[in-house]
């Protein structure tokens, strides 16, 4: 897959690394691409099947505005939170028609995505994205993480895995249990 991550953060730079060790291609947008291994975001985005939002959240509404109908046709993985603003923590309401949005990369720190694995046991994702193409976007790129992929539902669920990410902000941050921590979706076999 062709994958365009727009930022080169620690979310970014981790989880580009991880795709491309899965073999396949990535590419970083960033505003200004003057390091190595980068190149503006309109040329990112222009071969990408996949392009994945992992810039600050508060940039985000602003640049899926700029790319409009660039979008179109593209899975569109929106890993960003705006915990500085009020209400919504994703700009995928902003997409162009033709989009395939999908929420994740959100819930747990990037730590979680350079080792998924946590007190021994592999990490879950919950995300949201329509069930079909996305989804199955989605989940091959969760697992080629290492994390294992657990499907909230559709774009209706977007808020929900909104609520996920303040619960670990919640937990990681103000209580003081650290970065590394996860979740684990446990189920009766």
């Amino acid at each position: 897959m062709n994958i365009a991550v727009i930022g080169r953060g620690n979310i970014g730079s981790t989880l580009g690394a991880k795709w491309a060790a899965a073999g396949h291609d990535v590419t970083f947008g960033v505003r200004s691409p003057d390091n190595p291994g980068t190149t503006s975001i309109a040329t990112a985005v222009e071969d990408a099947d996949v392009v994945v939002l992992a810039l600050p959240g508060a940039a985000a509404g602003d640049l899926v505005n700029s790319l409009g109908e660039k979008l179109g046709g593209k899975v569109v993985i929106d890993a960003t939170n705006d915990v500085t603003g009020s209400g919504k923590l994703h700009a995928l309401e902003e997409l162009a028609d033709g989009a395939h949005p999908v929420r994740a990369f959100n819930t747990l720190g990037w730590e979680n995505f350079a080792d998924p694995v946590v007190g021994g046991v592999r990490a879950d994702l919950l995300f949201g994205a329509e069930d079909g193409h996305a989804r199955e976007v989605a989940e091959r790129l969760i697992s080629d993480v290492g994390l294992v992929p657990v499907w909230v539902g559709g774009v209706d669920t977007f808020d929900l895995i909104d609520n996920l990410t303040r619960l670990w902000f919640s937990l990681a941050l103000r209580r003081g249990l650290g970065r590394r921590l996860a979740f684990k979706v446990l189920l009766e076999e």
